[in-house]
């Protein structure tokens, strides 16, 4: 059961991440017995699911029903959107049992789903960035079944390890019987987010590391086509300075929408404002938002689907020309 609030408590940071110490503190996703008023913070984060939910339901349908979609960069992409797709379910189904059908052992699954579908989801980019350093180092070998197998296996770690670390809480590592030990998201414990970011942390390390290599790769064959082809320099530059950017971009989105959150979550307890959460938590949220905007829309072959689904002539057997991950 819940303690009862002191009459201190603040009313603004009721809601998902609502106070349990009577002083606005700890970010709660348990949901609560009695009725609460609705938080601003928690219509925007349920907003954004709604929003992330529909991006990403489109590139999930769009690849579950394009047989030509079944090479290992859309498998991988498809697993990305499928994670943030949950991600934004996750969202929505919290919002509506916190304020509608306040129960607690259907916020802890909730719970559960939140961090399986947000670990899956930044997994999902480390395999992307594998799989497109890969294409780039080994060109020769990579349209092999030894590619399809090792896509697979990604995937079945990604997703394995991503339920395991969202069973925890439901599973009873949670500080519902120990507030002491909670973190900046009730329930999951301090030791649990901690796991949680510093996972983060070794996940972006070797994307940034990765992305190095990619781009000295791009860069090198940019400067062996120029010669082999008499380019003039101008050429190599504008099409390694392509490259950069587009690699700049997405460390930079990853980066910006989940450092904030990681950063917080190994520095603070849950006796720090509720509010400091929300302002980190909500980029993180975007980060699914934009997933799609950065690893789908912009695939032609993805892209030809839409727009034929767009004119009515949807064929699911469009003639599709083979791209290698780095094109992507």
């Amino acid at each position: 059961m819940m303690e009862k609030e002191s009459p201190n408590s603040s009313e603004g940071q009721q809601g998902w991440f609502s106070a349990r110490n009577g002083s606005g503190s700890s970010l709660d996703l348990e949901s609560v017995v009695q009725p609460l008023a609705l938080n601003p913070w928690d219509v925007v984060l349920s907003i954004s699911g709604t929003i992330i939910s529909c991006e990403n339901a489109v590139v999930v349908v769009v690849i579950f029903y394009t047989p030509t979609f079944r090479a290992p960069m859309f498998l991988l992409i498809g697993s990305l959107a499928t994670a943030d797709l949950l991600a934004g379910l996750g969202l929505i189904l919290h919002f509506a049992f916190v304020y509608f059908i306040p129960s607690e052992a259907v916020s802890l699954l909730t719970v559960g789903l939140l961090v399986t579908s947000f670990t899956a989801s930044v997994s999902s980019l480390l395999t992307i960035t594998i799989d497109r350093y890969l294409s780039l180092y080994n060109a020769l070998t990579y349209y092999s079944e030894r590619t399809v197998t090792r896509t697979y296996i990604m995937l079945i770690l990604t997703w394995g390890a991503s339920i395991c670390y969202g069973l925890l809480p439901v599973m009873g590592w949670n500080c519902l019987k120990e507030p002491s030990a909670c973190s900046i998201v009730r329930p999951l414990t301090k030791n649990h987010l901690v796991i949680l970011s510093v996972s983060f942390f070794a996940v972006f390390a070797v994307m940034l590391q990765l992305y190095v290599q990619i781009c000295r790769i791009v860069c090198r064959h940019a400067h062996q086509i120029a010669v082999q082809r008499h380019l003039l320099a101008s050429a190599h530059y504008v099409t390694t300075r392509k490259g950069i950017a587009t690699l700049a971009v997405i460390l930079g989105t990853f980066a910006s929408c989940w450092l904030p959150f990681a950063v917080y979550g190994l520095l603070g307890d849950y006796s720090y404002p509720a509010l400091y959460t929300y302002v980190t938590l909500l980029p993180a949220t975007y980060n699914s938002m934009l997933n799609p905007v950065i690893y789908a829309f912009r695939n032609q072959e993805i892209q030809k689907v839409l727009w034929a689904v767009c004119c009515g002539c949807f064929s699911s057997t469009l003639p599709f020309r083979s791209r290698s991950p780095s094109d992507v």
